[in-house]
């Protein structure tokens, strides 16, 4: 695995809690006093950025953090719009509706012209109004799986955070 290490790159919480578990390594070898992992423990959880956390290593040996290259930016699906059958058949429907009322209006011999314009549009318009519906559900369905995602992973730095300071509270007494 060649390594990519450039220092302005933000790490991510995984590399972060990597480099707490290779300091961690270097603690139980007798390298780094609990005082010293505590506060470079702080730091690593404190870094923005790969270079910050390899200060941390510098006068350690091996076992560093290693980070491979930065993943590329997932692509976004757009979301599929309507067929041409879904965005002409409302228009079909419409056109037909205003000639029948108006092949009515003339065969009753009722002016019921002046109404038709609000009958076309009440027609044609009803399809935007399903259509932007199923997109807002598709947003809000993807948004409340983001936010479980995010839940899950505050749960489990927490957790992890947990478990650390109980460790160094088992080991300080």
């Amino acid at each position: 695995m060649s390594e990519y290490q450039p220092s302005d790159i933000r790490v991510s919480d995984s590399e972060r809690e990597d480099a707490l578990g290779k300091l961690g390594e270097h603690m139980s070898a007798g390298r780094l006093d609990i005082d010293e992992f505590g506060e470079r423990s702080a730091k690593v959880t404190a870094a923005k950025t790969r270079g910050e956390l390899l200060e941390l290593f510098g006068d350690l040996p091996e076992p560093r953090p290693a980070f491979g290259r930065p993943a590329p930016a997932p692509a976004t699906t757009p979301v599929p719009g309507p067929s041409l059958g879904q965005r002409v058949m409302p228009v079909v429907l419409g056109i037909a509706a205003v000639l029948l009322l108006f092949g009515m209006t003339f065969a009753a011999r009722f002016p019921f012209i002046l109404f038709l314009p609000f009958v076309f549009f009440a027609i044609s318009g009803s399809r935007w109004r399903g259509y932007d519906q199923r997109r807002r559900e598709a947003h809000r369905r993807a948004m409340r799986e983001y936010r479980d995602a995010m839940h899950e992973h505050r749960d489990a730095l927490r957790d992890h955070h947990r478990e650390l300071r109980r460790d160094w509270r088992d080991k300080r007494y």
